[in-house]
């Protein structure tokens, strides 16, 4: 993977008709969390909240991939305090608390960090060729900061499997374990999250923001965050996780994989 320089334009903005719609742009590293991409989002949320004319915020992708997570060509050699995922718990907040809904429309793979951006969303409409993966535990890093958000959404035995398990799972099986609320074929992905945005839209701005905050009451993402950044940004700079990280990049496999007979 290639990492996006801090000047680059990753993330594209339009504001039309009420709706926000953020689109990762950085295909070139599969949309990956990169920190150019860390904060033109955190920008962009922070705008689009405060932003009166905005009802609705859209986070969508341009290219295959939805997002693949943390940009790993990032992760190498840093300590614990330097890895980006010290980050990654103000973006899950800013969309988990935010006083206007958040829909996510996922038409390809999402991966660890990118499965959890859209867990935080309020609606995640997924396509056909939509495809998820904790894929943390495979690369030597533990899913900590995303769990805050997955566990309120997911079934516990769904979570627990898929999260020891890191297999792929598609779009089917994630709305079956609650992670995707409407899974729909590629072609009707603009139409359903439309017909989300108008229904959302139709609610009045502040009786929308009391709710959200009624159904996140029993969520607590402040408290849980800080033990959880230590756990996985420990990860991320000890010896298994940049194990796993360079055999990602090198395309082998890790020294805990058993050997083929």
């Amino acid at each position: 993977m290639t990492s996006a320089t801090d000047d680059a334009r990753v993330l594209s903005v339009e504001v039309t008709a009420g709706v926000a719609r953020l689109t990762l742009d950085s295909p070139a590293n599969r949309n990956a969390l990169s920190r150019a991409m860390r904060a033109q989002l955190r920008t962009a949320l922070t705008e689009a909240l405060a932003d009166d004319a905005v009802r609705v915020v859209v986070l969508d992708h341009t290219g295959r991939v939805f997002c693949s997570g943390m940009d790993l060509t990032e992760a190498t050699g840093g300590s614990a305090a330097d890895q980006g995922v010290n980050e990654f718990p103000e973006l899950l907040r800013l969309i988990w608390d935010a006083p206007k809904p958040v829909l996510a429309a996922v038409r390809g793979p999402a991966r660890a960090g990118g499965v959890g951006l859209a867990a935080a969303c309020d609606v995640v409409v997924a396509g056909a060729s939509a495809t998820f993966a904790f894929s943390e535990v495979r690369i030597g890093v533990v899913p900590a900061v995303i769990s805050a958000v997955c566990r309120p959404r997911m079934l516990p035995h769904a979570v627990h499997r898929l999260m020891l398990t890191g297999e792929v799972f598609d779009a089917a099986t994630a709305a079956a374990g609650g992670l995707v609320d409407l899974a729909v074929p590629d072609d009707e992905v603009d139409a359903t999250v439309a017909a989300q945005v108008t229904a959302l839209a139709a609610g009045a701005p502040t009786a929308l923001a009391e709710t959200k905050r009624l159904l996140r009451s029993g969520t607590d993402l402040a408290g849980q965050f800080p033990a959880l950044l230590e756990l996985s940004a420990r990860f991320f700079a000890g010896e298994e996780g940049q194990e796993g990280i360079a055999a990602f990049r090198e395309k082998r496999p890790a020294r805990w994989v058993p050997a083929e007979e």
